[in-house]
């Protein structure tokens, strides 16, 4: 950092011409230099701009070590992000441009991730790489990237343009695993950590586990790394996912447990094999029921967690809702009924009115049937069907919620 180091009696006459001319670094603190002076930190960029009395001797040093001031550790990095701005755009600053100004972003080790709507008023163009060395250095990262309209290609593939620095692959953290992807390629969702959470705590110990639409292991890795799942098949049609999930699996040291069936999953020639069926994927996983049903182990069945928007009509004022009955296609369900879990709302969250809605009861019930149907159909026997949860993921638009049936499948023996 730059810095104007002076005698100590200079000291404050200095501090008042550079606030005057607003060249002082109020991020950083006044620190010592060398032969007892004091060391004021400036601005680099309006250098040029210094014209000091000459009554007020002092040299140019820098400090390689800078302090930060009070006032910049109790800065948030959106309020950072926004000073040093106004300091690189100085009077040309306006309240357009500060509403252009991100107050949120992902960020993927090194590189920031930028929203869609992000700078995009004219002047900011003119900045060129100005601009992005400036977000980078306020926010603590080499790399700034800004996020598009993801692609209408059935792959979800996210339109991403790097603006500052050479490759996209990141490295990110989530609940002890590590995932790796490239952010131009693929697309990774935080929403969905209360799922990738409650998988990672499900009893698979031993089982063998198919993920129809594995991406780069959202669901595959906490199947492997915490529900301790003995084999994982796992489908996934996006060549740029398929490197990022064989990556990751490495990274974690879990490359012997899973199997990457690259393609699409609707082609998909396992048999037989399955405990559990993860089909994660929206607005709808039904074109992949056919797939998870032969999949299962047809001598013993399993369990299928089914993803799937579902419509929402806003809720009414709360009140008891009838319980889910316990199975389909089996004797004893006409004249018993189980109960079924209730989510907990959007998110995991507890919300009035968000425990277990009509219109999730009747996808579930019409689901259960629609399984039971194509598995007798599969098998030519009956099979019975039990819905053991609903979990409210997140909502997805106005009144449209991501919804995950946990449908336990059982032959029927004779």
């Amino acid at each position: 950092v730059p810095a104007l180091a002076t005698e100590r009696r200079f000291a404050q006459r200095l501090r008042e011409c550079l606030e005057e001319e607003q060249l002082l670094d109020g991020r950083y603190q006044l620190q010592q230099a060398p032969g007892g002076r004091v060391a004021l930190p400036v601005r680099e960029e309006r250098l040029s701009q210094l014209c000091l009395p000459s009554e007020v001797p002092c040299e140019l040093v820098r400090i390689q070590d800078p302090v930060p001031s009070r006032a910049a550790r109790r800065r948030t990095p959106a309020q950072k992000l926004r000073d040093e701005l106004r300091r690189l755009l100085g009077r040309t600053w306006s309240e357009e441009l500060e509403r252009d100004v991100p107050r949120a972003w992902q960020r993927h080790g090194d590189l920031v991730l930028l929203s869609e709507d992000s700078f995009k008023a004219a002047p900011w163009e003119r900045l060129g790489s100005a601009l992005w060395e400036t977000v980078a250095s306020a926010l603590g990262a080499r790399r700034v990237a800004r996020r598009g309209r993801v692609m209408p290609d059935g792959m979800r593939t996210p339109s991403v343009t790097l603006l500052l620095g050479q490759d996209g692959w990141v490295e990110h953290v989530d609940n002890g695993i590590r995932y790796t992807f490239d952010v131009t390629k693929c697309m990774f969702s935080p929403g969905n950590i209360t799922e990738k959470l409650r998988v990672a705590s499900l009893p698979c110990s031993g089982e063998v586990l198919v993920d129809l639409y594995a991406g780069i292991g959202y669901f595959t890795l906490p199947f492997l790394v915490h529900a301790g799942a003995a084999f994982v098949h796992a489908c996934e049609w996006n060549s740029h996912a398929v490197e990022a999930l064989h990556r990751t699996l490495v990274l974690n040291g879990v490359q012997d447990r899973c199997r990457i069936h690259a393609g699409d999953s609707r082609q998909l020639e396992l048999r037989d094999v399955a405990d559990r069926v993860n089909l994660g994927l929206i607005p709808s996983s039904e074109e992949g029921w056919p797939v998870a049903c032969r999949v299962l182990k047809k001598g013993t069945g399993g369990v299928l967690h089914i993803h799937h928007n579902v419509e929402t009509r806003p809720a009414p004022a709360p009140s008891q809702t009838p319980a889910l009955p316990a199975e389909r296609g089996s004797p004893e369900a006409a004249g018993s009924g189980g109960e079924a879990q209730h989510p907990t709302g959007d998110g995991g969250k507890e919300t009035p009115g968000a425990r277990l809605r009509p219109e999730w009861q009747r996808w579930a019930e019409a689901t259960a049937t629609r399984i039971q149907g194509l598995l007798a159909e599969l098998h030519g026997r009956p099979w019975r069907t039990s819905v053991l949860h609903i979990e409210a993921v997140k909502p997805y638009a106005p009144h449209v919620h991501h919804l995950v049936l946990d449908l336990e499948c059982r032959p029927v023996l004779p």
